[in-house]
């Protein structure tokens, strides 16, 4: 297995280019708990390209029914990259000053658990810009957002075999 670098630029693209709508591709789970995370899954595979076809622990979608948990929840998504040995794409968690445009911030609740993960799309001035779905958004500046915690996951790079 080898590692390449992360393509943040088609991530960002992918992002502002489904930010509003919904990619035929992809079933929206908006009436199913919110497509925010189904949405980061995909942006996330825009810029790595490579799914991880274990089953029940790996990252990918097939279809709305043959996907694993990863792919759609944000403590499955988040447990995934952070914990990820195998392909596909990897992560850390970092502080606020070492996220960049093509990761995802999660947004948490006081008692620790979280419940959104937006995508960067750029950071001006100091400002984070997200794009997400469910309440659908571009460019929305994270400190529009209410929420007690926030965790920034660093997309590390790609593992591919």
């Amino acid at each position: 297995m080898r590692e390449r670098s992360y393509n943040r630029e088609a991530a960002v693209e992918y992002a502002e280019r489904w930010a509003l709508g919904r990619n035929p591709a992809y079933y929206s789970f908006n009436g199913l708990g919110g497509d925010c995370t189904n949405f980061a899954s995909q942006c996330i595979f825009a810029g790595s390209g490579v799914m991880n076809y274990t089953p029940v622990t790996g990252w990918y979608y097939i279809s709305a029914n043959n996907r694993t948990a990863s792919w759609t929840g944000v403590e499955h998504l988040y447990n995934f990259l952070v914990g990820n040995k195998g392909a596909g794409p990897f992560a850390k968690t970092v502080q606020r000053g070492g996220a960049e445009a093509g990761d995802i911030v999660q947004l948490g609740r006081d008692d620790g658990t979280f419940y959104h993960s937006p995508v960067i799309v750029g950071i001006k001035n100091g400002e984070i810009y997200v794009a997400t779905h469910t309440y659908d958004s571009l460019w929305r500046p994270l400190s529009s957002y209410v929420y007690a915690r926030a965790r920034f996951i660093h997309i590390l790079g790609v593992r591919v075999y």
